[in-house]
């Protein structure tokens, strides 16, 4: 590094002042500046790698999260080469997708469905409690609970 900043990673009168002050303050702040002085001359190339190396994690994720939507080339996947293969697998890509959205519209009748028959018997079990607290209380029912 051939930077003539005042306090650059280097034993210079300023950052040995520095460190000393940071000691007497506060040691962890004399611990940093000492580790500065030693290290600091590598602090870019470890800036350049964390940030590459969570690129390439949050890239990970967000291709995992996005399977299954749009194309393969979309979907994370890169091209193989084989154009064959391309076209089947974005063909079997879209009849899954298919395949999912039927499922999920089957799903949705199955729980309109349960809640109908979860209705049903709620509504039974309220007429059988109104036919015999009529009957407990000696009242004669009316025609619409005779039909329920």
């Amino acid at each position: 590094m051939t930077t003539s900043a005042l306090i650059r990673p280097a034993w210079t009168p300023a950052t040995i002042a520095l460190m000393v002050i940071g000691f007497m303050v506060f040691w962890p702040l004399g611990l940093a500046m000492l580790a500065y002085i030693i290290w600091g001359d590598r602090l870019e190339g470890f800036k350049t790698e964390v940030n590459r190396a969570t690129d390439d994690f949050f890239g990970g994720i967000k291709r995992a999260t996005s399977f299954g939507r749009g194309t393969a080339a979309s979907a994370g996947f890169a091209r193989s080469g084989n154009v064959a293969f391309d076209e089947w697998r974005e063909a079997e890509m879209k009849r899954l997708e298919e395949e999912r959205r039927k499922l999920d519209t089957m799903r949705a009748e199955f729980d309109a469905y349960v809640r109908e028959l979860h209705r049903a018997k709620d509504q039974e079990e309220f007429n059988r409690f109104m036919r015999e607290h009529r009957a407990s209380s000696g009242t004669t029912p009316t025609r619409a609970e005779i039909d329920a």
